[in-house]
């Protein structure tokens, strides 16, 4: 997966900013390269899981979708655990085609890192991080 710098520190500018909740959001993308950032509200408003507002959700996907762009990438923080899709992420995960992101807090610098999450088989992909434009 390949991501500018920019999209890399909005993210953890998130997760640390919800903090101590999990922040969530979503990055579109087109053949393959990411398109657009959408910070979203954890309706949930916990440190233990997200949750997107169905409202949100749906406004954000018909935007990403009118781009002629597709639902790239979703995104959420551990704050207190790895960057790993715990029981529950693996459970929820229902974008098969999206790769599924976590930003951890558990460590002094921020760690992120990126999964395939596909009938409950969780396959790390290697994030390739590129100079902003």
């Amino acid at each position: 997966m390949k991501l500018m710098q920019n999209y890399i520190d909005r993210m953890i500018r998130h997760a640390v900013e919800d903090a101590p909740n999990e922040c969530c959001g979503i990055i579109a993308g087109k053949d393959g390269e990411a398109t657009g950032f959408y910070q979203m509200i954890n309706a949930a408003a916990s440190p233990y899981r997200y949750s997107m507002d169905p409202k949100e959700l749906y406004r954000v996907y018909r935007e990403i979708e009118d781009q002629g762009s597709d639902i790239f990438a979703i995104y959420h923080s551990h704050t207190h655990t790895e960057a790993y899709p715990s029981q529950t992420d693996v459970r929820l995960a229902s974008w098969a085609d999206a790769i599924y992101i976590l930003i951890s807090l558990a460590q002094e610098t921020p760690l992120v890192r990126a999964f395939w999450i596909q009938d409950g088989v969780i396959t790390e992909e290697e994030i390739q991080v590129f100079p902003n434009l």
